[in-house]
Protein backbone atom coordinates (compact mmCIF):
# COMPACT_ATOMS: atom_id res chain seq x y z
CA UNK A 1 0.00 0.00 0.00
CA UNK A 2 2.82 2.36 0.87
CA UNK A 3 4.48 1.76 -2.49
CA UNK A 4 1.26 2.79 -4.28
CA UNK A 5 1.14 6.06 -2.36
CA UNK A 6 4.82 6.72 -3.03
CA UNK A 7 4.37 5.99 -6.76
CA UNK A 8 1.34 8.29 -6.92
CA UNK A 9 3.26 11.10 -5.20
CA UNK A 10 6.18 10.72 -7.58
CA UNK A 11 3.85 10.73 -10.57
CA UNK A 12 2.12 13.86 -9.27
CA UNK A 13 5.45 15.64 -8.73
CA UNK A 14 6.65 14.64 -12.19
CA UNK A 15 3.45 15.84 -13.90
CA UNK A 16 3.36 19.09 -11.97
CA UNK A 17 7.04 19.70 -12.85
CA UNK A 18 6.26 19.10 -16.55
CA UNK A 19 3.25 21.42 -16.37
CA UNK A 20 5.28 24.16 -14.68
CA UNK A 21 8.01 23.81 -17.32
CA UNK A 22 5.47 23.98 -20.17
CA UNK A 23 3.77 27.04 -18.68
CA UNK A 24 7.13 28.77 -18.26
CA UNK A 25 8.02 27.98 -21.88
CA UNK A 26 4.69 29.36 -23.13
CA UNK A 27 5.18 32.50 -21.04
CA UNK A 28 8.65 33.07 -22.49
CA UNK A 29 7.31 32.59 -26.03
CA UNK A 30 4.52 35.08 -25.30
CA UNK A 31 6.97 37.61 -23.86
CA UNK A 32 9.28 37.25 -26.87
CA UNK A 33 6.38 37.80 -29.31
CA UNK A 34 5.28 40.90 -27.42
CA UNK A 35 8.85 42.24 -27.44
CA UNK A 36 9.21 41.55 -31.18
CA UNK A 37 5.86 43.18 -31.93
CA UNK A 38 6.90 46.26 -29.95
CA UNK A 39 10.25 46.45 -31.75
CA UNK A 40 8.73 46.27 -35.22
CA UNK A 41 6.81 49.52 -35.49
CA UNK A 42 7.67 50.41 -39.08
CA UNK A 43 6.10 47.50 -40.87
CA UNK A 44 5.78 47.76 -44.62
CA UNK A 45 2.22 48.51 -45.78
CA UNK A 46 0.46 45.60 -47.39
CA UNK A 47 -0.72 45.75 -50.96
CA UNK A 48 -4.45 46.07 -51.42
CA UNK A 49 -5.96 42.82 -52.59
CA UNK A 50 -8.08 42.96 -55.74
CA UNK A 51 -11.84 42.65 -55.40
CA UNK A 52 -12.92 39.05 -55.78
CA UNK A 53 -15.97 37.90 -57.70
CA UNK A 54 -19.05 37.02 -55.69
CA UNK A 55 -19.32 33.60 -57.33
CA UNK A 56 -16.85 30.93 -58.28
CA UNK A 57 -15.96 30.65 -61.94
CA UNK A 58 -14.50 27.65 -63.76
CA UNK A 59 -10.74 27.38 -64.10
CA UNK A 60 -9.46 29.15 -67.19
CA UNK A 61 -12.45 31.47 -67.63
CA UNK A 62 -11.54 35.15 -67.75
CA UNK A 63 -13.91 38.09 -67.57
CA UNK A 64 -13.87 40.31 -70.64
CA UNK A 65 -13.82 44.03 -69.88
CA UNK A 66 -16.35 44.63 -72.69
CA UNK A 67 -18.78 42.11 -71.23
CA UNK A 68 -21.79 44.08 -69.88
CA UNK A 69 -22.58 41.26 -67.46
CA UNK A 70 -19.15 41.17 -65.79
CA UNK A 71 -20.43 42.65 -62.54
CA UNK A 72 -21.99 40.86 -59.61
CA UNK A 73 -25.37 42.41 -60.48
CA UNK A 74 -25.85 39.88 -63.28
CA UNK A 75 -25.09 37.02 -60.93
CA UNK A 76 -28.11 37.88 -58.80
CA UNK A 77 -30.44 38.26 -61.79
Amino acid sequence: MLSLVTAAEQQYRHESWLLDRDLALLASIRERRVAEAGAVTTAAPRAVRPQRAAWARPIGVRLASSDPCATTACAAA
